[in-house]
């Protein structure tokens, strides 16, 4: 039996999220519909991390277990012959499977890293919808940088916290929290959050507050207060799912995935 590893990215605008369901239309089916036409076997996958209806993937990771001997050329052109266009899987590679020491796209995971890129003009831009937040009002960068300054650490992130989550702690630790004005006019805002792991509807709920700092609907400490009261009513509410992209999954080398090392918002 082999672990095969693959990195895959996709554009959640059609798709009710990377999990499996009922109505079969999700990332996770469309991949698994693919690899039991390429393989003809089922094949279940097991990912880094679950996707919300609307949002995108750089780099998600997937394993699964095989009995099959194929070129790893072969699983990444063979998959995506029976992929949508806006599904498709960028490298596969052969991991340690089946005993103590072996890889798991989830629990191996060391980091997770998410943008979230706003279009901030006062006119809406049609050629971005699905692919970023859109926001009319004026945002002040440096207010949402001083808010976002509580954020790195380890803290009970209950006030960002989805009531539908299921994660058995609200405990998560943010690494590095970054925003920017990135485009030639300086429309386009990126949020980059890299944790050990993400709470549901967390990174959404985050934006935001953050977009409520920015418009001066609240002062910068505001944040902080919000995230010590650990209230959900007292924060915003939970922000529109088209400019999230999850970036990047962190591993230990010695895995040797062929990830790239930081994949680029496809059209910046």
């Amino acid at each position: 039996m082999k672990r095969v590893a693959f990195g895959v990215q996709y554009d959640g605008s059609a798709w009710s999220g990377y999990q499996k369901q009922l109505d079969r239309n999700t990332v996770q089916d469309r991949l698994e519909i693919a690899l039991e036409k390429f393989a003809r076997v089922e094949l279940g996958t097991t990912c880094a991390g679950r996707t919300d209806t609307g949002v995108h993937a750089l780099e998600q990771v997937v394993h699964f277990d095989t009995e099959l001997t194929r070129d790893m050329n072969s699983w990444v052109r063979g998959v995506n012959t029976f992929l949508p266009d806006s599904i498709a899987v960028r490298w596969a590679t052969e991991v340690p499977g089946g005993h103590e020491r072996e890889f798991h796209a989830r629990f191996s995971a060391r980091a997770r890293t998410y943008h979230y890129v706003l279009y901030n003009h006062p006119v809406r831009a049609p050629l971005l919808a699905g692919r970023a937040g859109w926001v009319f009002r004026p945002l002040d960068v440096e207010r949402m940088r001083e808010a976002a300054r509580c954020l790195p650490g380890s803290h009970d992130f209950s006030a960002f916290r989805s009531s539908q989550c299921q994660a058995k702690s609200p405990v998560r630790e943010i690494y590095d929290v970054g925003i920017e004005r990135r485009g030639q006019n300086g429309h386009l805002i990126v949020f980059t959050v890299r944790a050990n792991a993400f709470l549901h509807h967390m990174i959404r709920n985050l934006i935001g507050s953050l977009i409520y700092v920015g418009s001066g609907r609240h002062p910068a400490p505001w944040l902080r207060e919000v995230l010590e009261g650990r209230e959900r009513h007292h924060a915003a509410p939970t922000f529109m799912p088209d400019g999230l992209y999850l970036a990047k999954i962190e591993y230990d080398p010695k895995w040797g995935l062929p990830q790239e090392a930081s994949p680029p918002l496809p059209w910046f």
